[in-house]
């Protein structure tokens, strides 16, 4: 027991609040399980795209996802939480990642330019929404033609939703994001506990 609660507690005592959130997006042995290299090739991200990270936290998909986009294109890092946005903004700084603009978003606007992304991106933070419905009703109006809104969450059923406390299962999405205005597109199945679903503007989803 000692040795997991220093386990929990060392990376406070070594760097502070900011990198204790930063272990707890990005700690867990997540590579194994997030599988971010297979999330970010499913995404199918042209080159140059513009891409935001809601909920960007630590900047675990937010860099993966500027190597993606490449030198031309934009990734808006998101988040609400101060201590995110200065450490993601001293990561930015220190990676010379000059194609990741940060964000300090509130929890109702992500702060983006009209018409300014081709996808919202989004993990393990939709549950966080207060009001999701409308929070991508609004959100619509910053996609480009032909942009999509891609959602990882937990789904309930696994023990990191039981650990975390938190999760949205598929048909409270599915049915959530129909309310917004969006149809499902792609619901890729690889990953063991979360649901991964990418939707489009119902006026512009193909079959």
């Amino acid at each position: 027991m000692r040795r997991w609660i220093a386990a929990l507690t060392l990376p406070i005592a070594l760097g502070g609040c900011a990198s204790w959130k930063k272990f707890q997006y990005e700690g867990w042995g997540r590579d194994g399980w997030q599988q971010p290299d297979r999330v970010v090739a499913a995404l199918a991200i042209e080159p140059g795209a513009q891409v935001a990270d809601i909920g960007a936290g630590g900047g675990y998909f937010t860099f993966r996802l500027a190597r993606a986009v490449g030198p031309g294109g934009l990734v808006y890092a998101v988040d609400i939480d101060p201590d995110m946005v200065g450490y993601l903004r001293e990561r930015a700084r220190e990676e010379k990642a000059e194609n990741v603009v940060v964000v300090e978003a509130t929890p109702s606007d992500p702060g983006l330019p009209a018409e300014g992304v081709d996808l919202l991106f989004t993990c393990n933070t939709y549950h966080h929404l207060d009001d999701p419905v409308a929070y991508f009703r609004e959100a619509r109006g910053t996609l480009r033609p032909g942009g999509r809104v891609a959602i990882i969450d937990l789904d309930g059923e696994g023990w990191f939703s039981w650990f975390f406390g938190h999760a949205t299962s598929a048909e409270a999405m599915r049915r959530e994001m129909d309310q917004a205005g969006y149809a499902l597109v792609a619901e890729p199945t690889f990953l063991e506990q979360q649901n991964f679903m990418i939707f489009a503007p119902r006026d512009e989803a193909r079959p």
